[in-house]
């Protein structure tokens, strides 16, 4: 990797920390701002949705302006902003605004490193590129959990949301030095988003795309914190720790499979089928105490991370002058579901809460309604057409 893509994957660490940082975070800023963690799904929700809102813009300005400008500009405007912001807060409203501008400064760092891979690299290794970036990106979940916990310990949250503005500032100018972007395609064919929707074999592949990042997503970011701690007395940190580490094993191990077995289809569907049951599992009270609920949470996240083989598949079937604009359409459709479902877990836990006879109840709701969105994705999925080149 050049020192571009070096710098987009440290942006993409940032990004994956910002989206889980919450799940650690739950207790301090309840106690200073009196934020509960139905109003923390809500700002993680935002985070997902504000993402999921640029990916159509975020897509045109990768075909037109390139992914240079693209990136540099969003990071240092929402990313660092953002957590400015997020360090000023006085109110849970002033979390919901930083996390909302957090995430338009994220929303192009991924998309810009895949629109690279895919100018830039054959088609056969577009989902092992992808797999790597994101399993290296992916640290910033890590760093999101145990890491996260002794910083604010030892320096407060405040101060560690200013380093990290720092931090984002600092990568944001590197890459606006040192990425190059592409040679522009050139071609007498004109199209837009709306020609995407005219492939019919994404249309089954969306609908997963919209579930299947939703369980892993929204309980990493935020669900496992007041899980582990309020039915079995646990560190939110530890547990969060394991399923990011998960999390990382499973991107890993997802990007080769497709050229391993001569299947994409196949791996992502078995894979998603697992995320399923594991979240059925835990919505069933299965797990009956700290650890065992570590593991499930770990499982689910293992197989709750197909990205980059979904991208590569839906990706397949994308034509070069649009490739920007798809693989920002796919990502709209992945974490625009995590910000949707995210939202409604929260208003589910919300309602729920008041009346539960156990204080386990609310969140097993919450992890069913996951397993059943997942089910209905993985059906439809069945019936795509598998392809690898």
């Amino acid at each position: 990797m050049n020192l571009g893509l070096i710098l987009l994957c440290l942006a993409y660490v940032l990004s994956q920390f910002y989206r889980a940082f919450l799940a650690v975070l739950t207790d301090v800023l309840g106690a200073d701002l009196g934020a509960t963690p139905d109003t923390l799904a809500t700002a993680s929700g935002l985070w997902f949705l504000s993402f999921a809102a640029m990916q159509i813009p975020v897509g045109y300005a990768l075909d037109t302006i390139g992914p240079r400008r693209t990136s540099a500009v969003l990071l240092l405007l929402g990313g660092a902003g953002g957590a400015a912001v997020f360090a000023l807060a006085s109110t849970p409203l002033h979390i919901n605004i930083a996390m909302f501008l957090i995430g338009i400064g994220c929303s192009p760092v991924l998309m810009a490193s895949f629109y690279l891979f895919a100018r830039m690299y054959p088609a056969a290794m577009f989902a092992t590129l992808g797999a790597v970036m994101i399993g290296v990106g992916s640290l910033g979940n890590l760093a999101g959990s145990v890491p996260l916990t002794m910083a604010v310990e030892m320096f407060g949250w405040r101060e560690t949301l200013w380093v990290l503005a720092g931090v984002t500032v600092v990568i944001s100018i590197g890459i606006w030095f040192a990425v190059a972007d592409p040679p522009k395609v050139e071609s007498d064919v004109k199209g837009s988003v709306f020609d995407l929707f005219k492939i019919k074999a994404l249309w089954f592949i969306y609908p997963l795309m919209l579930v299947y990042y939703a369980p892993a997503g929204a309980m990493r970011g935020l669900w496992i914190g007041p899980y582990v701690t309020d039915v079995f007395g646990g560190d939110a940190g530890i547990a969060s720790l394991w399923m990011g580490v998960a999390m990382i094993a499973g991107t890993f191990c997802y990007g080769p499979l497709d050229r391993m077995l001569g299947t994409r289809k196949g791996v992502a569907l078995v894979g998603n089928a697992m995320a399923c049951l594991f979240c059925l599992l835990l919505g069933l009270g299965v797990a009956q105490g700290y650890w065992s609920a570590v593991m499930l949470f770990a499982a689910a996240g293992f197989f709750g991370v197909s990205f980059p083989l979904l991208m590569a598949h839906g990706r397949a079937f994308i034509p070069a002058h649009l490739v920007g604009r798809g693989v920002t359409l796919m990502n709209l459709f992945g974490i625009g579901g995590v910000g949707l479902w995210q939202v409604i877990s929260g208003r589910m836990h919300a309602s729920l809460s008041p009346n539960a006879s156990n204080v386990a109840d609310p969140y097993q709701a919450i992890f069913l309604f996951f397993a059943a969105m997942l089910a209905v994705g993985v059906v439809i999925y069945a019936f795509s057409e598998d392809r690898l080149d």
